[in-house]
């Protein structure tokens, strides 16, 4: 699959770009960033704050009928993110929170919001995935978050965590005929 790559200063959301670049025919599959969202959003409306020098990151695709329907990829996405992770955080400080965090030492350090959408009977799968770099939000006292710089000392570029994660859904779907759901849902829970 080639997903096309768009990088933006500002939008409102990343996922709102990749639904009207599916709505207007102009990309099937692709990968939307910027360096600012204005009004990005978490499950259930909530606002997702959008600091400078984080990912902000939407990558799209159709659903294809060999393709794991809909409910699985809520499984499917946190274990494919959490392996970009570790290429800067120690396999031992990465946990799940259901159903779309990743934490890092029992800190969020990534939110991953999934939506559906139709476009001529087709139906496609929006992943918006927001990832703290350099800085994070202060959420709340119970629910604590940090960033990558924080948890590793190091600080990657943006271009390369897109460059990760594009190629971490490429070799999935080129893999697609070794897929196991179960398998995925056991890395998940480990």
């Amino acid at each position: 699959m080639r997903f096309a790559i768009l990088k933006f200063k500002s939008v409102k959301s990343t996922n709102d770009i990749a639904m009207k670049l599916i709505k207007k025919k102009k990309e099937s599959a692709g990968f939307v960033y910027a360096e600012k969202q204005t009004e990005g959003r978490g499950r259930r409306g909530k606002k997702w704050v959008s600091k400078k020098g984080n990912l902000y990151g939407s990558i799209f695709f159709p659903l294809k009928k060999n393709y794991p329907p809909f409910n699985e990829f809520s499984i499917i996405n946190p274990v494919i993110i959490s392996n970009v992770l570790l290429n800067f955080i120690s396999k031992k400080d990465i946990s799940f929170k259901w159903p779309n965090d990743i934490l890092v030492n029992k800190k969020k350090i990534c939110g991953i919001l999934q939506e559906i959408i139709s476009s001529d009977d087709k139906k496609f799968l929006i992943i918006g995935i927001g990832i703290n770099i350099e800085s994070n939000p202060i959420i709340n006292k119970k629910y604590k978050a940090t960033n990558i710089l924080l948890e590793s000392k190091k600080k990657p570029k943006i271009k390369k965590i897109v460059n990760l994660i594009l190629s971490s859904y490429k070799f999935f779907f080129r893999n697609l005929s070794y897929y196991n759901y179960e398998n995925y849902k056991k890395k998940l829970n480990k």
